[in-house]
């Protein structure tokens, strides 16, 4: 059968335009980090919020104005917790992982490619789809929180300036690297 009844379908009707009204009305108040670029936390959000709108949308047993107030919970939480991190870096490092740096001056940093599960392969592909044709034209790749890679292009500045001070295993005096390092590419 392809319903129960028609008061079923408009129950749903009605509920699912409410709530994706609600849901929409909140995002916007709970501002652009909840629909950023999404991390293992965000994520977890996106996914929590789905469920529940479907759950409000579908479920007869679950009462409206309690799946509403599950949206406001999770859109709540992810905003005090991301309040949180701007405020505490200690709680910040705990919710967010950090850039990890897999490329730098040549040399691919095996240890954090295999605690990243990153190949070469995956490195190379990011730096062609990007218009490099050789790890010497960057100075570092960093696979960032999101997932998503990026190159620094031949970086002089001083360390405390650079754009790789937040990257993890980020120390240029440990990653100094002779002109051999760069026969192999």
């Amino acid at each position: 059968m392809f319903f129960d009844d028609w008061s079923g379908i408009g129950r749903v009707l009605m509920a699912t335009l409410v709530a994706y009204g609600a849901l929409i009305f909140l995002l916007r108040l709970s501002g652009k980090r909840t629909l950023a670029k999404m991390t293992a936390f965000d994520f977890v959000v996106t996914i929590a919020i789905g469920s529940v709108l479907a759950n409000i949308a579908l479920s007869k047993s679950t009462p409206f104005m309690e799946g509403m107030t599950a949206l406001v919970v999770l859109i709540g939480a992810q905003y005090l917790i991301s309040s949180m991190c701007i405020k505490s870096k200690k709680i910040e490092h705990l919710v967010k992982p950090q850039p990890a740096l897999l490329l730098y001056q040549g040399q691919f940093l095996q240890e954090t490619m295999r605690s990243e599960r990153v190949t070469e392969a995956d490195i190379l592909l990011a730096l062609r789809q990007r218009g490099h044709s050789s790890v010497k034209d960057v100075e570092a790749v960093i696979l960032e929180p999101d997932g998503s890679f990026n190159a620094v292009i031949n970086e002089t500045l001083p360390a405390s300036e650079s754009a790789l001070r937040n990257v993890h295993n980020y120390r240029p005096q440990d990653h100094e690297v002779t002109s051999e390092s760069f026969s192999q590419y």
